[in-house]
């Protein structure tokens, strides 16, 4: 019975070593998914903020024409 117990522990040691693996593997897929999804999401708010930017020129810019014709239409 003593003779078993090296093979034992032989057998769980690349056990161990491919969990280590696997875990490795895992951990950079993880860090990678979250770069990428930090990267996405850095460009979803710049195109958010790049859109209110555009809104508030075209608001801006129709307040000043509604303005323009009110006033044109009123001293007619």
């Amino acid at each position: 019975m003593v003779s078993t117990a090296p093979l034992t522990r032989s057998l769980s040691k690349p056990s161990d070593d491919a969990r280590a693996d696997v875990t490795a593997a895992v951990e950079e897929l993880l860090n990678s998914l979250s770069n990428k999804f930090a990267g996405v999401s850095s460009e979803i708010f710049a195109k958010m903020d790049e859109m209110s930017r555009r809104l508030d020129n075209l608001e801006a810019a129709l307040q000043e024409s509604k303005a323009k014709d009110g006033g044109s239409t009123k001293s007619s």
